[in-house]
Order: structure tokens, then sequence, then C-alpha cells
């Protein structure tokens, strides 16, 4: 690694680098599982255990290796031994959680494993008495300026070894972590950047620079190692910015070159056809990745949304149950519960264990938005904006808490705050109807009706998820007195739900049909405002309207009234078929 030679001897470098180095591309699978197992060992040596999971999985997918291939661990540095006594003891007191002790037996090594672990002991106890002192001293929604107190320390210390080039690329990881903690994000970008050169094979570095990227624009401008890594890195990104095309196409890819037994990449397909909310395919990956991997907990708080979402109470109650069984003090866990009695309209119950999720582990994104969500169900403005601020303070990139802040303030009568937030979620997902539906209704209320009308179209444009756009864009029409443009809405709106071919229930079909109905009566074309009319007698809303302007047609008709020539023009013909369901209203 250039980065570590000035410290590393040259003997030692020479025989891990070669590992360590990776290619561009997935021409040899047996030397990515070698890396990838070898890495799986570093990290785990040096507590980073997260990223030594994501490595072992990735390497249990790939054929195992035949013995002569495999590969021996790094030799031992002369610094590594002077080490080795305080590095074993100091490593079994970090497994405990003993970080200080860890820190202190460590003090004065020399040896890069020895340095790392000691500086990242002293970040984690950092880390952890400041996440015990915001949860017992203020609760999970106040907005306390708790901090590490070490992170400054640790930044002086990591920034002369810095300047001095003496890191390797887990020291500059932790060195990125702590600038990104003290929201120095420019720095450390670079520096997380500097940590994928270095050791490109750090899963962890990659995972920290996707978090700080916002944009593609951003992305375009970063130097990124050329390496097959990167292939990961950009599958995840796209997922993150909602690039989701891109993302499955990566993913497929990676399939076809030999992953395609990786529950990683399996897990993240579910996931971003959830994030495009094509909730069956989406239910469906993650049903067959249960059945792969059933005691797995990562990424089931997302499986509960989509049961959730789809009222699924026996689906959840099962994993509910199952997952407790598993591992009940798990943040997916107490998410995964908070779903299941939310689904029941227990909202108090379903925040208290939003709540426990946030006890675990308070920078976990889902449940502050989930929070915000039952505050929300609760009435209770104030908390929900709270939990909403705390999830866009993990995560600028979350949609659903803009999107909930704006409902907030909604529902708080602040329309130009609803806009400012509307607006930053529909940035994140300009292809969301929601969001453009939620945006126009904002214009709306503040009488910016060309723009509101814009937002309209383009939500149906896009693909109308829940079916309003067109209603609301042809109410405006009706506003502005421009009443073929709104007959046409309303056209559009009936043919669309009579050619989805699912029956359901749309509280504004019987809106669409007495308006029809009156616009083809005022434009004396009797047939079609006899349709309209037919269809307003199936609804108890307009039962009695429909009644009413049948009886004027016959009458008109039996005077022999005919449609003039100027009421004809530009009238687009509509017959609605006839299908003959019943409604019940």
């Amino acid at each position: 690694m250039a980065a570590s030679t000035s410290v590393v001897p040259v003997a030692v470098t020479a025989a891990v680098a070669p590992v360590l180095s990776t290619n561009s591309d997935f021409s040899d699978l047996r030397e990515i599982k070698k890396q990838l197992l070898l890495i799986a060992g570093l990290t785990r040596e040096r507590g980073l255990l997260h990223s030594s999971k994501w490595s072992a999985e990735l390497a249990f997918s790939l054929p195992a290796l035949p013995l002569a291939e495999l590969q021996p661990p790094p030799p031992i540095t002369e610094e590594d031994a002077q080490d080795m006594d305080a590095y074993t003891l100091a490593k079994a007191y970090f497994d405990v959680k003993e970080y200080d002790r860890a820190a202190h037996f460590l003090h004065g090594c020399d040896s890069k494993k020895a340095y790392f672990l000691y500086m990242y002991s002293r970040y984690l106890s950092g880390e952890k008495k400041k996440d015990d002192e915001t949860v017992d001293s203020l609760g999970p929604l106040e907005k306390g300026q708790v901090k590490n107190e070490a992170l400054r320390e640790l930044r002086v210390e990591l920034s002369k070894k810095h300047q001095a080039r003496e890191l390797d690329g887990f020291g500059l990881y932790l060195y990125g972590v702590v600038l990104r903690k003290l929201d120095l994000v420019k720095e450390a970008i670079d520096v997380f950047v500097e940590a994928t050169h270095v050791l490109p094979l750090h899963w962890g570095a990659w995972l920290e620079l996707c978090n700080l990227i916002t944009d593609k624009e951003m992305l375009k401008f970063l130097s990124l190692p050329d390496t097959w890594m990167k292939e990961f890195f950009l599958a995840h990104i796209y997922t993150e910015l909602q690039l989701i095309e891109e993302a499955l196409q990566k993913y497929q890819n990676l399939i076809d070159v030999g992953f395609s037994k990786s529950s990683y990449i399996v897990s993240q397909i579910a996931v971003a056809y959830h994030n495009i909310r094509d909730i069956d395919k989406a239910l469906s990956i993650f049903n067959e990745l249960r059945k792969q991997d059933p005691y797995r907990i990562e990424n089931m708080d997302t499986f509960s949304n989509l049961l959730y979402v789809r009222s699924m109470k026996s689906e959840l109650s099962y994993l509910a149950h199952n997952l407790c069984e598993i591992d009940k003090y798990r943040v997916e866990t107490c998410c995964v519960i908070g779903n299941y009695y939310s689904l029941r309209s227990q909202h108090e119950k379903a925040a208290l264990y939003f709540q426990r999720a946030l006890k675990l582990n308070p920078r976990y994104l889902g449940a502050w938005t989930l929070m915000g969500h039952e505050y929300m169900e609760m009435k209770n403005t104030s908390a929900a904006i709270q939990a909403y601020r705390h999830a866009i303070e993990v995560n600028k990139r979350d949609y659903r808490a803009w999107y909930g802040l704006g409902q907030t303030y909604e529902i708080l009568k602040m329309p130009f705050y609803c806009l400012y937030y509307y607006r930053r979620a529909h940035q994140l997902r300009p292809n969301d109807s929601r969001m453009l539906v939620a945006l126009g209704e904002c214009y709306e209320k503040l009488n910016q009706l060309v723009e509101a009308k814009k937002c309209y179209w383009r939500a149906y444009a896009v693909g109308d998820v829940e079916k309003m756009a067109l209603v609301k864009l042809a109410k405006l029409h009706e506003q502005l007195t421009e009443s073929e443009q709104a007959a046409q809405c309303y056209i559009k709106y009936i043919q669309d739900i009579y050619s989805c071919g699912e029956i359901v229930e749309h509280l504004e079909e019987s809106t669409a049909f007495r308006y029809l109905a009156q616009y083809y009566f005022k434009c004396k074309l009797w047939d079609e405002a006899s349709t309209c009319a037919q269809k307003c007698c199936a609804f108890n809303d307009t039962r009695e309207e429909g009644k009413a302007l049948l009886r004027q047609i016959l009458q008109l008709r039996n005077q022999g009234e005919t449609p003039t020539t100027e009421f004809l023009l530009g009238v687009q013909m509509f017959t609605v078929r006839n299908r003959g369901e019943k409604r019940s209203k």
C-alpha cells in the first residue's frame, strides 16, 4: 500500500499488496474470493465487524477454493510482534465493549493494527458515552447538543499522521469518519476517496463515502479507483439516489458475472423495487430471500413496510414473532413490531417500539421516519416535526422525512413551509406522482394556479399512483371556468379507472360523472349526457341529481331540441363502457 510504505517493512508490503490490490473487472473470481477472505480477516482484527460480515457474505456466494489456493495469513511485522500481547489483551476488552480499557492498554503501541484499534476504541468510547447521555438525559426526541467529546482530539492526532503520510487505509477510514462526525463534509469526502485508493477492498470506506454523496453531479466529480469494488459502490449509491433503473442494471451485471448467490445483492434488488413501489416484485424477492436465509434480520424492516402497505396483518404478525425469537433487541425487530402495531391502529404502542429502536441505535434512519408517521397519526405535530428533522440529520436523502415535514406543515396551515419541504421531496423523487400532487395542492393554496396545473399534469404523465392528479387538474380547470379542459380531464380519469382492470372504490368517480353529465347537457349532447346521468344514479351522493337530469333530458328530447354546431366543435365524443358492476356506496 503506497501510503503506508514509510512505516511497514518492504517485505511485508510486497507480500500483502498484490492480494489487496484489485482489478477493474471480474475475469478472475478466484482471485476476488481470495481478496474478500483476506479483507474479512483484516477488518475483523480491527473490530470493523460490519465490513467483515459484508466481505464474508460476498465471499461465501462464490465457489469454494481448493486447499492449494487458500491464502495464508499476512506475515507478522517486527512492530506487530512487539505489540502482540497488548493488542491481544486490548482486542479482548474491545470485543466486550470495554473501549476505555482497550485504549488504555494500547497507548504507546507502534504497529498499524494496534494504533488503529487504539484510536478506534477512543472513538467508540466517545460515541457510547454520547448515546448513553442522549437516551438517559434527553430522551429520543430532544434536540440537545450532546457531542462525542473525543472527536476534536482524535482529529488533531489523525491530522498530524495524515500530513506525515503515516495512515494506512484503515487509518484514513477512521480519519474520514471523525471528519464526518464534525460536519467537515468536504474534507471527509476527500479522505474517504483517498482511503478507497489505498485500500479498495474495505467496504466501510465506500459506504461512508456513499452517505456523503447527495446527487449524481457530485458523484461525477469523484476520482474513484478503477476496481471491481467500484461496481458495488455505484449500485449502492444509485439505489440511495433513487436512480433505480441504473441500480438494477448494475446488480443484474453483478449477478451475471458470478454473484447470483449473494444474499446482499438479492436484498438490495428487493430494496430497489420497494423504492419504486413495485410492491409485488419486492415482496416476491423478500419471500425468496427469507427461504434462502431464514435468520436474516437486515432489511426485514423494509419487508415489513411492504406488508404494511398491503395490509397483510397475518404475514406481518408472523414476521414480528419470528424476528423476536431470533433477536428481540435488534433495531429492525423493533421497527417490524412497530409496523405491526401501527397496522392495528395502536399508534402509541407503535411509537413506543420505534423509540426502543432509537435507544438501541439513535442514528437508525427508518425508526425516526416511522416514528414521525406515528406522531402524525396521533395528531402530535410538534413531536412529528422533531422526528422528521432527526431523520434528515441522519440522511438528507430521505425523501419520506421531507415529505412528512411537508404534510405536518400542511396540517399546521403553513403553506410556504409546506412548499419548501415538498420541493425537497420532489427533488429527491422527481418521478413520484405523490410529491407532484402535494406540490400542486400547495401551489393551489398559494393561488399559483399555473404552477399547480403543471404539477398535476406532470403527476399524471409520470404515472399517477393514487389516481387523483387528473381529478385535481379538472377541478382547477372548473375553478378557472375552462369547461372543455375540465371535461377532457374527467374523461381521461374515467377511462383510466375502467382500463386498469381493478374493481376499486374511487371516491371521485361520482364527481366526474356529475360534471360530464352537466357538461354534455349544456352542449346538448343528449346521448352522452344521458349515459353519464345514468352512471350518477349508481352513487348515493349524485343519485338525485342524475335522476333530475334524466327527466330534463327526456323533456328536451320530446321538445325536439338538437345540439348546435358551436357546442359540438372541439368536443371529444365519449362513451363509457357499461360494465354492469354494482357499487354500494
